[in-house]
């Protein structure tokens, strides 16, 4: 059998990166490729840097994030079964990544700015990792980047629980109606930037009621057929 690709979208703070990596446990010969991360270290150095791009930053349309990434040095490599990132050779902070201001920063930035070369970067990588291996890939616009994306899911909650979850990851160091505030802002720009568009394909997963995460990830691995998850012996 061919190695499958399942994509994960889903709402600001739903639970897709934590969804995703339990998916890698659960079948074999996967990996994650975190496209949503590829995005937040370029976009994290780009604003470690901003006198080198003040002039682009104020006209986003122009920026190329692809060029972004090689100008600042942001490198991929596949380590312990998933994505890890480097920026100028140094492993890229997580809690950095998906701190409060680089997450506003990416949404204003991945709606505007220029992302077709990086597109064309993820499908090549995806091209090369599917010869060995299943991928679970965790971001934003997947069926525009890979089109032959086997199983898409999006992920969904409700407000309350979002902001509840997004407080526990910023180990309450933000005021729970900032958190809901961030949200929302980010909501707005993601939807305006068509990245909540469903597709023909998409399956809607709703984890509001979840209580862990290996029932949300055993809700998306129901949705795959009968014969893939015997296939893949999903344990």
């Amino acid at each position: 059998m061919n190695n499958i690709i399942i994509g994960i979208e889903g709402l600001v703070g739903a639970g897709k990166t934590s969804i995703c990596k339990q998916l890698i446990k659960k079948l074999p010969k996967t990996i994650l490729l975190n496209g949503g991360n590829l995005y937040r270290a370029i976009v994290y150095a780009m604003l470690q840097h901003k006198d080198k791009v003040k002039d682009l930053l104020s006209n986003i349309e122009k920026i190329d994030i692809r060029k972004m990434m090689e100008l600042f040095n942001v490198e991929l490599k596949l380590e312990d079964g998933e994505t890890k990132f480097y920026i100028n050779g140094k492993l890229a902070d997580e809690d950095e990544l998906q701190s409060k201001d680089a997450s506003l920063a990416v949404s204003t930035i991945g709606g505007k700015a220029n992302n077709e070369a990086l597109f064309e970067f993820a499908r090549n990588l995806i091209n090369e990792f599917k010869k060995d291996y299943n991928i679970v890939i965790s971001g934003r616009s997947i069926m525009e980047i890979y089109p032959d994306t086997d199983y898409h899911f999006f992920i969904t909650a409700s407000l309350d629980e979002r902001v509840r979850r997004k407080c526990i990851q910023y180990k309450n160091e933000v005021t729970e109606e900032e958190v809901r505030q961030n949200i929302i802002k980010r909501d707005e720009l993601q939807e305006k930037a068509g990245f909540y568009e469903l597709q023909q394909k998409t399956i809607v997963i709703d984890v509001t009621e979840c209580k862990t995460i290996e029932e949300e990830t055993n809700m998306v691995l129901e949705k795959l057929p009968k014969d893939i998850v015997e296939s893949l012996k999903v344990f």
